[in-house]
């Protein structure tokens, strides 16, 4: 796992097309933005995993 440090406004690069700004930092919540092509799917933890779940669950029926 990489760890980087960001203030508000920083950018983290991840290729030519994805990037994640830090926009806010408010107690122990931080806000991301987001820029990826509409191709990629970007998802919170919880989403993600729901959305994997349900993928097994209809597999399995």
């Amino acid at each position: 796992m990489l760890i980087l440090t960001r203030r508000v406004g920083e950018i983290i690069r991840i290729n030519d097309d994805i990037s994640v700004q830090v926009l806010s930092v408010s107690g122990q919540q931080v806000k991301l933005g987001v820029v990826a092509p509409e191709t990629v799917a970007v998802h919170r933890e919880e989403i993600y995993q729901r959305i994997q779940a349900e993928r097994v669950t209809d597999n399995a029926a």
